[in-house]
């Protein structure tokens, strides 16, 4: 019996004796030869190839893999060293040497690689059908799309044959799939993954994308993947998160106008997704109304603009000579780039630029935005009748991101009255993606049911997924005219500054008026200290240079002592800065002085 496929639960029960590598994999190889009708795979999951995986992993030992054991499902448009990797298209079938680089840092962690799965061909579509290898079914009713064009990476997950599973997202090929399957869909700030050893759909917007059975999971695989590959020319370093919303107490999330929300008439979709604003104000989140018409205007130059064209140019070749080996629906699309010029290719960036000029906007007001992550969800025979048309409404909500350069997480919103699941996504910007899936890992306990279509349970890890990027802000304590609502707090807020917490120092402080009436002075004291109003704000630790040159003597930057035990940054006074000061400790804090002071000087 397998345990839950959870990466913790599994190397739980890899170290307490009850599984090995071998026993999983041979579980896992009566497990996929139940759903041959599903179209899961390209390249099935090989025995032979699998026992000796298994047995490298018990002989080399737990110690120093952190994805020790973990089965993994691959895309087959992403390299496995000895496998074919076909995209779809028989034709253009390849066996390369080396794995892609993503996949060989998994490999290198310990995980075990399953096979290749199927896809909507050269990951042209967002519904699974688009394949000559079959239609892929959706795991919770065969009659239903899976969602593509990562549709087979999903399946696996749901189905309880992975851990994980590996797409790649240029359109929403990561979070469809999520929406459609029960799954968390995480897709990645372009370039973080690196696509060396990847077949390009559009390779200025594509990034690799991580399918499981919780935020906590993709957050593992994230920290294992993360690098920046001098192989890929798009490749990028991480840049630190900055405000951490997806632990913070109170955030402020993103919701479309509701004339801006489209469902196909579907009734529980929409209500579905009132119940996912209800739970993210439940969570701490205050709902903000924004416009997304610009942002559908961006996601409307990704199939009925000039892009189009870098589809073609990734199979250029291949095309010129075997166009006849493309699928009809995949063979128009790609035709589809003859149409435009150069001149319309600039044209469409220069109103991209406009628009993403635009969009950016409503980061000032929020630090996230959710919306439905598909409209509904189709028949595999109403897709079928019109795929063009079927498959646009599928992208609504998701086109946009890698135009615009957003990280974003699909996950579950729950089952339908019929049983079908359907998802909502959360995106920020770009190199947000640690707090996305914080946020996401939370929305998933408090929603208390699993991911995928075979977990029986939910499982809670009690360790912390590992954090692979700083997250860039600093804590300043402050005890006087910085407070909240006090006269100098604008020059924390116009830093980009965010409150962390309201607390009290520990009880070895004693506060002073200095004498401008002003301002107040925190000195630590031996004995006769008090605990003190105190306030902890968090800020860009590239303001922190520029705020501290403003600080005057004698004030200044120090460590300070707070109630919990923490230090954190905070003012503190120089000693011949006391002279004349008045000692205001038994009020408590500077705004209990001010406010006692203000008839008297009023």
């Amino acid at each position: 019996m397998i345990p839950s496929l959870s990466i913790a639960a599994l190397q739980a029960s890899y170290r307490g004796g009850e599984l090995t590598p071998t026993l999983l994999v041979e579980s896992l190889l009566r497990r996929c030869a139940d759903y041959p009708e599903y179209a899961i795979w390209i390249s099935p999951p090989d025995a032979a190839r699998l026992s000796e995986r298994a047995r490298e992993l018990e002989e080399r030992g737990m110690q120093a893999l952190p994805l020790f054991g973990v089965p993994f499902a691959i895309k087959d448009n992403i390299d496995l060293a000895g496998v074919p990797t076909t995209a779809g298209c028989p034709e253009f079938a390849r066996t390369p040497a080396e794995s892609s680089t993503v996949v060989q840092r998994l490999l290198d962690a310990g995980a075990i690689a399953l096979g290749k799965t199927n896809l909507d061909q050269f990951a042209t579509g967002l519904n699974g059908t688009r394949s000559p290898y079959g239609a892929c079914r959706n795991a919770f009713d065969p009659d239903y799309v899976s969602g593509g064009s990562s549709s087979g990476s999903a399946v696996a997950v749901a189905l309880g044959l992975a851990s994980f599973s590996l797409g790649t997202d240029t359109a929403g090929s990561g979070r469809v799939p999520a929406a459609f399957n029960n799954l968390v869909g995480f897709k990645p700030t372009c370039g973080l993954l690196s696509s060396h050893g990847v077949v390009p759909a559009c390779r200025s917007l594509d990034t690799l994308s991580i399918f499981a059975l919780s935020a906590a999971d993709a957050q593992r695989v994230f920290a294992v993947a993360l690098a920046e590959d001098t192989r890929d020319p798009f490749s990028r370093a991480a840049q630190p998160h900055g405000f951490d919303f997806g632990h913070a107490a109170r955030f402020r999330f993103g919701v479309p106008a509701a004339k801006e929300l489209e469902f196909q008439g579907d009734a529980d979709a929409r209500r579905m997704f009132g119940e996912a604003v209800e739970r993210l104000r439940a969570m701490g989140g205050e709902a903000v109304e924004i416009d997304l018409g610009p942002f559908l205007e961006a996601a409307r130059l990704l199939y009925e603009g000039p892009w189009v064209a870098e589809r073609y140019q990734a199979i250029r070749g291949f095309f010129d000579a075997h166009a006849q080996a493309l699928l009809p629906v995949t063979r128009r699309i790609v035709e589809g780039a003859a149409r435009w010029s150069a001149a319309d290719a600039f044209g469409a960036q220069y109103r991209l630029r406009e628009l993403r000029r635009v969009c950016d906007q409503v980061w000032r007001a929020v630090d996230c935005v959710l919306t439905p992550t598909t409209s509904t969800i189709y028949t595999r025979a109403e897709m079928l009748a019109e795929p063009i048309a079927r498959n646009s409404e599928l992208g609504r909500y998701t086109n946009f991101m890698n135009l615009l350069d957003y990280a974003a997480v699909a996950v579950p919103a729950g089952l339908r009255g019929d049983g079908l699941p359907l998802g909502v996504t959360l995106f920020a910007p770009a190199h947000q993606d640690l707090p996305l899936l914080r946020l996401a890992e939370r929305w998933l306990q408090r929603r208390g049911v699993p991911c995928g279509a075979r977990e029986t349970a939910p499982y809670v890890c009690d360790a912390p997924p590992p954090d692979p990027v700083r997250s860039g802000q600093v804590r300043i304590a402050v005890v006087g005219a910085h407070l909240a609502g006090m006269p100098l707090n604008p020059q924390l807020l116009e830093r980009g500054a965010r409150l962390h917490e309201v607390t009290r120092t520990a009880a070895c402080y004693r506060l002073y008026a200095l004498p401008d009436g002003r301002r107040p002075a925190l000195v630590r004291v031996a004995r006769g200290g008090a605990e003190l109003e105190c306030e902890v704000w968090e800020m860009p630790a590239r303001e922190l240079g520029d705020f501290a040159a403003g600080i005057a003597a004698p004030l200044g930057l120090g460590s300070v002592l707070l109630q919990s035990g923490a230090t954190v940054p905070g003012f503190i006074c120089e000693p011949l800065g006391l002279d004349g000061a008045r000692d205001i400790t038994d009020f408590g804090g500077w705004r209990a002085y001010r406010a006692a002071e203000r008839p008297a000087t009023a």
